[in-house]
Order: structure tokens, then sequence, then C-alpha cells
């Protein structure tokens, strides 16, 4: 079910509000790109803007306009409470549901604050004032162009709310590469190009800025851990503590390394299991009708997209693989025909 309250937010942010901007844990291209993008939007409409995540965003994304401004709760935990508490409008960018913000959760819940969602995802919470959620759209910063559009305000973009813009939708479709089968993605990408955006320059930004250690903690990945079931057409990779503490890992060091495992050919459905903090994060990739959203929210307690999904797991590194492998025969008619 699609909410798309833009007539009433319009109306809310009519006048000047002391609004934050908060995004999901473990941000990605999106969750900053779309972030940024509507903060630099609102401030031309006179608003006093923040913007604050949980955790810290990757390098590769330390080039937007305002990425230097962005409040860090696990860092700055005193200048975050501060904004809350300020805060008139809370604005949910990228995340469906207020957990996603880990330990800043429940201050933002107890906040009086007017609370906003502009997301993409499926099951968007009711813990929110008004909602534009719409699940059919590839990525938030799309989302956040539509929004701009609707507002009549699309001469108040200029090229640094392009990039913010480009890089989300970019690094939430792959490239353009998946869940990008919707018309207006590929005329937005236009309307950014038209703003003087130089897309080589940005995308070389995003993927060509890996560290030594990064580059080779990719190819242990997959010369080392890279496992391929062919029978149900799987593979997965799995990074233990120790394999990430070996190989210097820092945040964003594993982003994308889950789609090589399902690059590979016949291979319908990959996973990636990563032990980090205490935990196994677990990142699902799927092709076609293979749904890993539902696999992910149904035994792992996870959700997402349906081709594109995650799993926080408390479980150990081998118990949270076995019960992976124990579900793939249930799964084996539909992953060996997806399309």
């Amino acid at each position: 079910m699609e909410n798309t309250d833009f007539n009433l937010i319009s109306e809310l942010i009519s006048q000047p509000l002391r609004i934050l901007i908060t995004s999901h844990s473990n941000p990605d291209g999106d969750a900053i790109g779309s972030s940024l993008a509507l903060a630099s939007y609102l401030k031309k409409k006179n608003h006093d803007v923040q913007v604050m995540i949980p955790d810290p965003y990757p390098d590769f994304l330390a080039w937007m306009k305002g990425h230097d401004e962005i409040l860090v709760f696990s860092t700055d935990k005193s200048a975050c409470v501060k904004a809350i508490d300020r805060a008139e409008l809370i604005i949910a960018s990228d995340y469906n549901n207020l957990g996603r913000l880990n330990d800043a959760a429940p201050l933002v819940r107890q906040s009086r604050a007017i609370k906003v969602l502009i997301d993409h995802h499926l099951n968007p919470s009711d813990e929110f004032t008004y909602q534009i959620s719409i699940s059919k759209i590839s990525s938030t910063s799309e989302i956040i162009y539509n929004f701009i559009e609707k507002m009549g305000d699309l001469p108040l973009l200029d090229k640094n709310i392009a990039e913010c813009i480009y890089a989300g939708i970019i690094t939430d479709t792959g490239s353009l590469s998946y869940a990008c089968n919707y018309v207006k993605t590929y005329l937005i990408m236009a309307e950014l190009f038209r703003l003087g955006i130089d897309g080589e320059h940005l995308h070389r930004l995003i993927y060509d800025t890996y560290s030594e250690s990064r580059l080779r903690l990719l190819g242990y990945s997959i010369s080392d851990q890279l496992v391929v079931l062919p029978e149900f057409h799987t593979a997965y990779i799995t990074l233990s503590k120790e394999a990430l503490e070996r190989f210097d890992h820092q945040i964003g060091d594993t982003e994308g390394v889950v789609n090589y495992a399902l690059s590979i050919k016949d291979i319908n459905l990959a996973a990636l299991f990563m032990e980090r903090d205490g935990i196994v994060k677990v990142s699902f990739r799927s092709k076609g009708s293979f749904a890993v959203n539902t696999l992910a929210s149904e035994y792992f307690n996870g959700g997402g997209h349906r081709n594109a999904a995650g799993a926080n797991c408390t479980t150990t590194l081998a118990e949270t693989i076995m019960k992976f492998k124990q579900l793939l025969p249930k799964y084996q008619p539909m992953l060996k025909s997806v399309y």
C-alpha cells in the first residue's frame, strides 16, 4: 500500500521550522544522498535543518555537500540529543521503522515533534504522523526528487542537490542494473545531468576509492570464502570477525561484496554472512521473482526489498549459516526458475 501525503506535508512546511532529518544505521548511498538532498532543499525554503544518523557513514560518501555537518549519534550523543530535543519536525529518510535508529530510537519516539516518513521500503510502521511511502520506486533519493517536484520547487534544484540524488539512485540500483524498471527513474537521471552533474566523476568517487586492504578483503571473500550450491542455485560468502580484523575492515568495505556471489551464472540467491559487533549481519540478494525480503522477515527477523534484503542475527555465525542452508530445500523449486 502506498501512502502519499504530499499535500499535507506541503502545508506543514509552508512556514519555517526546526527540522531534523534522520536516516538508518549503517547508512548507505541512498540514506546519505536522500538526507543531504532534502536538507539542502529545505534550507532553501528557510528551514533550520540538521541531519542525524546512528553511526558513521563510509568514506566513499564523504564528498556530498553537507556531509561534514551530519550529526552521528554514536560519536556525538550530546549534540544529537540537543538536535532531537529542539526539533519541531523529524523526518525519517530511507527507513520504515524508528528502530533502525538504534540507540537514538527511544529519544525520537519520545519527541513531541511531528514525524514524517519518506521512504521506499515495504511495510512502513504506524509511528509517523504523515507518510510518503512508495515501494515501487527504486530509491528514496528518487522520491526526494518527486517530493521537490510535487512542492512545485524544481527551480530550487541545483548541482549539489542533483549530485546527492544521483548518488542515492546509482547506489540503490547497482548503477541502474536492478530495481529500476520504472521509466521516470531515467527521466529524472536526464534532468540531473541537465543540472550539470558529471556522472563519470561521481561514479569514480563512489566506486573507485578502494583502499588496498578493502581490495584484499574482496579477493579473500571470493577466493577463500565463497561457497556455491549449484543444486539450489545459491551462493554465499562468510566473513568472520577475525577475517575482518585481519583486513583492517572499515565501514563500507563490504558494500557490494554479496553481488559478486549473485553474478555467477545460474545463481539466483546470494548471501553474505558477516560477524560484527556481537551480531551476524546478513545481506541477501536475488534475481527475478525470488523474494528475499520474505526470506529475511520470516526466518531472520529482517526485511527489505524483493531482490535486496538484510537482517541482524543474534545467533552465532555457524548457527546462522546452518539455518540458512536448512531452508534451501524448501525454496529449491522457486530458485530453479526466477524469470
